[in-house]
């Protein structure tokens, strides 16, 4: 269990479930509210007004803007940027190794994958490493996404096509 007293990087309005853990030099924003069994590594940025759901993993070398909503059972891996009000569904899954191997050690072949600003990613949804997520796209979900998408874009399937443009609140369009 963390205590935010040592740890005078978090602001006070930063709210922490007492079973979670962040670990010392992570970065919180304020207003951000993290809830159970979470767990922030040293490292990880997380923006202001953030709400990080229970059972969440931050890696160390993730960064995560403001006004993001990550629900229950995500792990944001290393080399993960999530732009500013994304909303990341429900199990949704990044990777960062394309050809993982327990046998292999390929920490250093970990692929940079981008979500840019106010993309929603659904429920079970799947992004595979080195992917970028456009503004303002709506992932569907149980998809597997496999390449870029492009700004405002309605995809979904496995892999994740494209199906339709949406706007920026979430609307299909015409």
């Amino acid at each position: 269990m963390m205590v935010r007293d040592s740890f005078s990087s978090i602001p006070a309005t930063v709210f922490i479930h007492e079973s979670s853990f962040v670990d010392e030099g992570a970065k919180i924003g304020e207003g951000t509210k993290i809830w159970h069994f979470t767990h922030i590594m040293s490292g990880a940025i997380i923006g202001k007004n953030c709400s990080i759901g229970q059972n969440v993993n931050v890696g160390s070398h993730a960064i995560i803007g403001n006004g993001v909503k990550i629900q229950n059972n995500v792990s944001i891996y290393d080399d993960v940027i999530i732009d500013d009000d994304v909303f990341c569904g429900p199990s949704c899954v990044f990777t960062n190794v394309i050809n993982p191997r327990a046998f292999i050690e390929r920490k250093h072949e970990f692929k940079k994958t981008y979500i840019k600003k106010g993309a929603t990613i659904g429920a079970n949804a799947t992004i595979v490493c080195g992917v970028t997520v456009g503004e303002y796209a709506l992932i569907g979900a149980g998809s597997v996404v496999t390449h870029d998408i492009p700004p405002y874009a309605l995809v979904y399937g496995n892999p994740a096509r494209v199906h339709g443009k949406v706007n920026e609140n979430g609307e299909k369009e015409c």
